[in-house]
């Protein structure tokens, strides 16, 4: 038995646990699609083909013992090149990180993932230090939706989401600081997980925005995402930010029935700033659910207003040696932003934090009253490489700070969110589900039960 492109990570690990197919098998099919393809997708910045082929053979020697294996057995995943792999510069999609040392060690989620059977490929393409929403990467070239070539990724993960949409690895680990799980996930047509902040250990990897940075998963199918987000639970000291709360598998109540959960539609600034295909898909999630009810989320929009200036200035602060001493080699778009977040007056940032407590405050009232919020993940499908500007609700705006318009007042506050790929013609878009705080299980059910309707899917690649 040999791995094709549609076979999930639960495929995968059944038939390497059950002998029908070796790791080593599973490991050579991806690394053979990644050959065939990559060259178009730039999704990949490093491979580990060494690495991964001694995994997968240590994998396949336990199995011959009678040895115990893990959940994700045999299944080929990569990272974002923020996570640090140990024998290779972390990155971060800049030119200045290239010239670190190379990590000593794995970043504490690749390590639990090998440690439930996945074999590490390679790392991913990404924006410039995590700071974009396009996918584009000057220094190592766009990384390209696999439903159209000519598309941007989403960003900043657009390795991430070109490498699962792309079906040459069915698990991605990507970051989300104001969307970048969620937006390349919309554009690539596959299912993306924000946690709950704090949820899932950043230890190792490089940081852009600490107070809103997040990790997470990338895959084809809700039950993938569960599998992998269930491996990489658990406390971590060696992140200040990381929950002591124990495990809480989510992949024992994927197919718990979602009856009994009050599901609303995000109203007020999340109906704004959209273009059609994001209005029919949270239409076709919504009547799938037999969703009406409307509940407005006040000042959605100051939210995203005050994630912006939370992110510019921690951003310029994190940044600012390498500023002042390397600026030529930095993203001109990138520096320039960073460069205006060091000159944000203090009382302006106050105020943002201040007002974060209080949005917190607002949401976690409606939650009260309803489990999950459903919005849109992206205002559009994913626009031409290089464009500029597109226009929402009759205004032209600038295509790179305006794609998360509808992710940022969400990550904001650290809620949980699985985006799910609505496949529309000619290309996917996603809806967000938000669940509250610690509720990654209902977020992930109510995307497994639109995954059994057949609302939800994430398409084969058309553009390969």
């Amino acid at each position: 038995m040999t791995t094709k492109p549609e076979m999930t990570a639960a495929d995968i690990a059944k038939a390497v646990a059950g002998g029908k197919m070796s790791a080593r098998d599973a490991t050579e099919a991806a690394l053979a699609r990644i050959k065939q393809h990559d060259g178009v997708l730039n999704s990949f910045t490093d491979l580990t083909a060494d690495r991964a082929r001694a995994k997968a053979r240590a994998i396949d020697a336990d199995i011959a013992a009678g040895k115990e294996v893990g959940p994700l057995a045999g299944v080929p995943f990569a990272v974002k090149n923020l996570f640090d792999v140990a024998g290779l510069p972390t990155r971060a999609g800049s030119k200045i990180n290239r010239d670190l040392a190379p990590a000593k060690r794995d970043a504490t989620l690749i390590e639990r993932m090998e440690a439930a059977g996945a074999v590490l490929v390679g790392a991913l393409n990404m924006g410039e230090y995590a700071y974009d929403f396009t996918g584009e990467n000057v220094h190592d070239g766009p990384s390209r939706n696999p439903h159209d070539t000519t598309r941007m990724t989403g960003g900043s993960s657009g390795g991430s989401g070109s490498a699962v949409g792309g079906a040459l690895v069915p698990i991605a680990l990507g970051s989300d600081t104001n969307g970048s799980i969620r937006v390349p996930s919309s554009f690539c047509g596959i299912f993306g997980l924000k946690p709950t902040y704090g949820r899932l250990s950043r230890a190792r990897s490089f940081p852009f925005v600490a107070s809103l940075d997040h990790l997470g998963p990338f895959a084809r199918s809700a039950a993938d995402l569960a599998l992998a987000y269930d491996a990489m639970q658990g406390p971590d000291a060696d992140d200040a930010a990381c929950t002591t709360r124990g495990l809480e598998p989510t992949v024992p109540l994927l197919a718990n029935p979602i009856s009994d959960l009050r599901i609303a539609i995000a109203g007020g600034h999340f109906q704004k700033n959209v273009f059609p295909e994001a209005v029919e898909a949270v239409s076709r999630v919504a009547k799938a659910l037999g969703v009406t009810k409307i509940v407005d989320v006040p000042e959605a929009s100051r939210a995203r207003a005050a994630a912006y200036v939370i992110t510019t200035t921690e951003g310029a602060s994190l940044h600012l040696d390498r500023l002042r001493k390397r600026p030529n080699d930095f993203d001109p778009a990138v520096r320039d932003r960073l460069i205006a977040g060091a000159m944000v007056p203090a009382p302006l940032v106050d105020r943002a934090q201040k007002f974060r407590r209080w949005y917190r405050a607002q949401l976690a009232e409606i939650f009260k009253s309803v489990d999950v919020l459903i919005a849109p993940a992206t205002p559009c499908t994913a626009p031409k490489l290089g464009q500029v500007n597109f226009t929402l609700d009759g205004v032209e705006l600038p295509v790179r700070a305006n794609i998360g318009i509808h992710t940022q007042p969400i990550s904001f506050i650290g809620l949980p969110v699985v985006a799910v790929p609505v496949p529309l013609e000619p290309l996917p878009i996603g809806v967000q589900i938000i669940a509250a705080p610690w509720r990654e299980d209902i977020a992930l059910r109510v995307a497994h039960a639109l995954e059994q309707m057949g609302v939800v899917s994430a398409p084969s690649p058309r553009g390969l």
